[in-house]
């Protein structure tokens, strides 16, 4: 980040939580494993200290606890900082503040934190894309054209059923927003936004505060859409990898992507790695006569049957003979001997006994809630 101006940056935990209420019932979409080893806040945050933005809030609503488990004091992301750093911003930060109902709402409970930075600029992002991108290039970008806001896009083909969980624009030759769709019933290809937004602090206090005194809450519906034509939108197109969770089948998939190499050193590039929280355990363990194939394998598995095309979460026993392929098996699930597994995801401390058959689908895969007994 350019020596000459500072940037925050604000990671909103919660938002979109609705879109796989399963996986967010116990937790906040920050908190949703991802990839063997990782949670979707390690994604934004590690794309903002890569950009070199060094401080950072994260601003949380309600079942935070395993958020705050995993970034304790932000060491892992070199944000255990006497100046800056990493800051968790509950909900009733003060005394007008309360459960916020949008990004509007949840920006003004926390305005305290973001008035005392010293940051020119404010870089906003949620927890619901997975995707490498350097922030200080958008920020560049933001400065360069005069923007009042600059969204970050990218360009893709989505279903009539994706795009109800998502905000499209119409952009002109010039990169500005000229029109903005909020879930609209449409499918092809479309120009997504990836819920990552630029503002300069002052801009930013000035929606805010305005939208406080009008109980406005949706920055999508209220600024974006609602304002259009009065502020100047314009639109980064973000042409790398992305991964944009919108439902358990987007979830699904995501997590299938990175068993293709080159999604995986895209999203993993060398110059740009991505950060998380250590665990101490002991390298993957691979029992004679045991067979894997295109798979990811945390540390700490004990893998004594067959695994196939599958993403395996640091801690997982998989039993002799058991038989396991195209699932997610996440955080210390034990798979009993002689089962077959297809299809399925399984959330932390998922137990199955030996010799059970469960069976999903690509476009429904089978989910196992949190410490689920079979």
């Amino acid at each position: 980040m350019s020596s000459n101006r500072s940037v925050l940056g604000l990671i909103f935990s919660n938002m979109h939580e609705s879109t796989i209420p399963d996986l967010t019932k116990e937790r906040t979409m920050g908190s949703v494993l991802f990839g063997g080893r990782y949670r979707l806040i390690d994604f934004p945050l590690s794309n903002m200290v890569n950009s070199g933005i060094d401080e950072v809030g994260v601003i949380t609503k309600s079942n935070y606890q395993s958020l705050l488990d995993h970034l304790g004091s932000g060491s892992e992301w070199d944000l255990a900082r006497k100046i800056g750093g990493l800051h968790l911003l509950p909900p009733f930060s003060h005394v007008q503040s309360g459960m916020y109902r949008g990004r509007l709402e949840a920006l003004y409970g926390v305005w305290n934190f973001i008035k005392t930075s010293n940051a020119d600029y404010v870089v906003l992002s949620d927890c619901d894309v997975i995707t490498s991108i350097d922030f200080s290039k958008v920020v560049d970008y933001h400065i360069e054209t005069g923007a009042d806001i600059t969204t970050v896009y990218a360009k893709d083909v989505i279903t009539s059923e994706q795009a109800q969980n998502a905000t499209v624009f119409s952009i002109n030759d010039d990169g500005r927003v000229v029109d903005v769709l909020l879930n609209p019933h449409i499918s092809g290809a479309c120009n997504i936004s990836l819920n990552m937004f630029v503002l300069s602090k002052e801009f930013l206090k000035n929606i805010v505060l305005e939208a406080a005194s009008k109980s406005l809450y949706s920055f999508e519906q209220a600024i974006l859409q609602g304002r259009t034509h009065e502020y100047k939108i314009m639109a980064y197109r973000h042409d790398g990898f992305f991964c944009k969770i919108t439902s358990m089948e987007t979830f699904y998939k995501a997590n299938m992507s990175l068993l293709n190499s080159d999604n995986r050193s895209k999203l993993f590039p060398e110059n740009s790695p991505v950060f998380t929280k250590v665990r101490d355990n002991p390298p993957a363990k691979f029992a004679i006569g045991a067979s894997v194939k295109n798979s990811l394998i945390g540390d700490g598995c004990i893998i004594e049957g067959t695994v196939e095309n599958c993403v395996i979460f640091r801690g997982v026993k998989i039993g002799k003979g058991a038989v396991v392929k195209n699932s997610i098996l996440m955080q210390d699930t034990v798979i009993g001997a002689k089962c077959d597994i297809n299809n399925v995801i399984t959330d932390k401390n998922v137990k199955i006994g030996d010799m059970r058959m469960l069976t999903g689908s690509q476009n429904y895969p089978l989910f196992l809630g949190k410490g689920a007994v079979i």
